[in-house]
C-alpha cells in the first residue's frame, strides 16, 4: 500500500488541472489514467473537431473577400485529415508527460476503484490518500433505446472526429453541438449530410435567432435538415445505415453519427458504496465536494454541473484550492458557463437567454444588432448573417446574458463573460470604449441601443 497526499482519478483537463496545482503546491499527488493523458477533449472532441472545422471557416472568410481567389477544389481533404492528426497527436500522449513530470506529478495507468474510504486500487497497487481523492473521468456518448440502432454500430463523436476518410454520406442523430458542428465539418469537406432532431429547433438551448442562423447556415452548406422528427428505426445492410423516421420517411447513408447527449463515466468505479448510481452524475457542492464528503470530490462532466471543458477545468482548480485549505467557491458553471458553436454562422454565448431569465422569473429586456453592423464588419465577416444581443436585468441594470453570432465570434465572448461575471453595471460599460474599426463595437451600438 502507497500513502500520500491525493489521488486524482482521470487525466483529462480537470484532472490535469486539480493534480498539477495540488503538486505545485506541495502536495504528493497521484494521477491515474485508464486511457489517454489529455482525456476526451485532446483526441476525441474539442481539439479534432475544431482542426476539422477551420479550413471550411477559412474557405468561407476567403469568399467573402473581393480580390482573394482560391485554388479549385479550395480543400485538400487528405491534408486537413493528416493536420486533424497532428492535432491530437496521432492518439499518442507522450508529449504529454513532461507536463506532468515539472510539476512532480506520478502518472499511474490503468482502471482506478475506490475500495473503502481514501483508498482507491488500480491493479495490484492501493493508493491511500490522507486528503482526498478527486473523481475526474469525465463522459461518453449514449445511445437512445432506437430498435436496431446498437446493431448498426454507429459512431460516436469518437469516430465523426477521427475517421480517416469522409464518407459518401453522413446521417446525423441529433441537433446539438455534436450534431450541428460536424454537420458542418462533413459537408464542407465533401460528403452528403443530412441532420435530424427531435426537438422543434436546432441547438434548443441557445437563442431562438441562433437556432435558426445556424439552421440557415447549415442549409446553404447543403445539409439536409429535419427537425420535429423522431428516429423509430435503424438498420445497417451491406454497404449502406437507413434511419427510419416517425413520419414515414427513411434516410440513407454510409455512416450513422449518434450525438443525443452524454452520460457521465461512473461505472466501475466503486462509487455504489458511496451513494453514487452507476451512470449517474456525482452530486457536489459549490466546493466539489460529493455527498458532503471531506474527502471525495468530482470535477468535470462526471458531476454533470457543465459539460464543458472549461467548466471542468475551473472546478479543478476550485477542488484543489479548497484541498489545499482554501475557501474556494464555484459560482460561474454550470448553465451560466461560456459556450460556443463552431458552425458557420458560430454561436457565442454566456449566462441566460431571453426565455432562460424570464423563466427564472428576472425582469428582463433584450437589445439587438448585427453583428456586421459596424465598421469592422466591412472587413471581418463581411456581408455574412450573424446578430448580437445582451439580456439585461433592468432592475439591477447588469448582463445576465449575451448571444453573438456570426463569422469567427468566439473571441468576443470573453468580454460579456467578465461584464456578466463581475456584474459591471451598463452604464460603466460605456465607459469601455471599443476600438475602431474593430467588430468590438457592436457593443457600442448595443448599449446605444439599449438607451445609453
Amino acid at each position: 500500500m502507497s500513502e500520500l497526499d491525493a489521488v486524482v482519478i482521470g487525466a483529462g483537463p480537470a484532472g490535469e488541472v486539480c493534480a498539477g496545482r495540488l503538486a505545485e503546491n506541495g502536495l504528493e499527488v497521484t494521477l491515474v489514467e485508464r486511457e489517454l493523458v489529455g482525456g476526451e477533449c485532446s483526441y476525441y472532441a474539442c481539439m479534432p473537431s475544431k482542426a476539422l472545422l477551420r479550413p471550411g471557416d477559412l474557405v468561407d472568410e476567403v469568399h467573402r473577400i473581393p480580390g482573394v481567389r482560391l485554388d479549385t477544389p479550395p480543400l485538400d481533404v487528405p491534408a486537413v485529415l493528416a493536420r486533424r492528426d497532428e492535432v491530437i497527436h496521432d492518439r499518442d500522449d507522450s508529449g504529454q508527460l513532461p507536463w506532468l513530470e515539472s510539476r512532480g506529478v506520478t502518472l499511474l495507468r490503468g482502471q482506478a476503484r475506490l475500495e473503502g474510504e481514501r483508498r482507491v486500487r488500480v491493479g495490484d497497487e492501493v493508493l491511500e490518500a490522507r486528503r482526498a481523492v478527486v473523481v475526474a473521468t469525465g463522459s461518453s456518448s449514449s445511445l437512445p433505446p432506437i430498435p436496431g440502432l446498437a446493431e448498426a454500430a454507429p459512431w460516436t463523436n469518437r469516430e465523426v472526429t477521427t475517421a480517416s476518410a469522409i464518407p459518401g454520406r453522413l446521417l446525423a442523430l441529433g441537433g446539438g453541438v455534436v450534431g450541428v458542428e460536424m454537420a458542418q465539418a462533413y459537408a464542407t469537406l465533401g460528403a452528403s449530410v443530412a441532420i435530424v432532431e427531435a426537438l422543434p429547433r436546432l441547438i434548443a438551448r441557445e437563442e431562438e435567432f441562433a437556432s435558426m442562423e445556424v439552421q440557415d447556415g447549415l442549409r446553404a452548406a447543403g445539409v439536409e435538415v429535419h427537425v420535429d422528427a423522431k428516429a423509430t428505426k435503424v438498420s445497417r445492410g451491406e454497404k449502406q445505415v437507413s434511419l427510419e423516421l416517425e413520419t414515414g420517411e427513411t434516410l440513407v447513408g454510409d455512416e450513422l453519427l449518434v450525438a443525443i447527449g452524454r452520460r457521465p463515466n461512473t461505472a466501475d468505479l466503486g462509487l455504489e458504496a458511496f451513494g453514487v448510481d452507476p451512470g449517474r452524475p456525482i452530486e457536489v457542492d459549490d466546493r466539489m465536494r460529493a455527498g458532503g464528503s471531506d474527502w471525495l470530490y468530482a470535477i468535470g462532466d462526471v458531476n454533470g454541473r457543465a459539460l464543458l471543458t472549461h467548466a471542468g477545468k475551473y472546478q479543478g482548480r476550485v477542488a484543489a484550492d479548497v484541498i489545499l485549505g482554501g475557501d474556494a467557491r464555484a459560482t460561474s458553471d454550470g448553465p451560466m458557463s461560456p459556450r460556443v458553436i463552431f458552425t458557420d454562422p458560430s454561436v457565442a454565448a454566456v449566462g441566460h437567454t431571453l426565455a432562460s431569465a424570464r423563466e427564472a422569473g428576472m425582469e428582463v429586456r433584450a437589445v439587438d444588432v448585427p453583428t456586421s453592423s459596424v465598421a469592422g464588419g466591412s472587413f471581418y465577416g463581411r456581408g455574412a448573417a450573424g446578430t448580437s444581443r445582451l439580456v439585461v436585468d433592468e432592475g439591477r441594470g447588469v448582463l445576465v446574458g449575451a448571444t453573438f453570432t456570426g463569422p469567427d465570434v468566439a473571441e468576443m465572448l470573453h468580454g460579456a463573460t467578465i461584464a456578466l461575471v463581475g456584474e459591471v453595471p451598463l452604464d460603466r460599460l460605456f465607459d469601455a470604449i471599443p476600438s475602431f474599426p474593430t467588430r468590438s463595437e457592436v457593443w457600442l451600438r448595443l448599449l446605444e441601443k439599449y438607451g445609453l
